[in-house]
């Protein structure tokens, strides 16, 4: 299916831990925002790296991905070139590999919508054609 928006690896992180202080904020954006909601390999990656190796946060994250609310946006090397580009343009921020293929993702898939709590960095990136992200939840 096709993604309606995008979900970085802070967003995913906050809807599982209770504690987290976007926790709340992500969860009510998340029940507003039109689904699935893309996401790159880059930063399942980095969210199961973050999550920890709790068996009762592995299944959590397992049963949100295969709820069918998140879809994974598919690269290969043929996107290569764009994401080089796009870390080189954001080598101040610096832009991390994950945030790249986010950004390409958008670009790609002509995606606005995003659902991050890396405010400062997604307010920066530009898509294709200078397309600004339009960010939940919103501060």
């Amino acid at each position: 299916m096709q993604p309606r928006g995008l979900i970085g690896t802070g967003a995913l992180l906050a809807l599982l831990d209770r504690d987290d202080k976007w926790h709340a904020a992500c969860v009510a954006a998340f029940g507003r925002m039109r689904l699935p909601l893309g996401t790159t390999a880059a930063v399942l990656t980095e969210f199961f790296h973050l999550l920890g190796s709790g068996r009762r946060d592995h299944d959590a994250a397992w049963r949100l991905l295969h709820s069918g609310a998140i879809v994974l946006v598919g690269m290969d090397g043929a996107d290569l070139p764009a994401l080089q580009s796009l870390m080189e343009r954001y080598r101040d921020r610096p832009m991390d590999f994950a945030d790249a293929t986010l950004v390409h993702a958008g670009s790609k898939l002509r995606l606005t919508d995003i659902l991050t709590i890396d405010h400062n960095d997604f307010e920066t990136y530009r898509m294709t054609g200078r397309r600004r992200f339009r960010i939940f939840p919103q501060r």
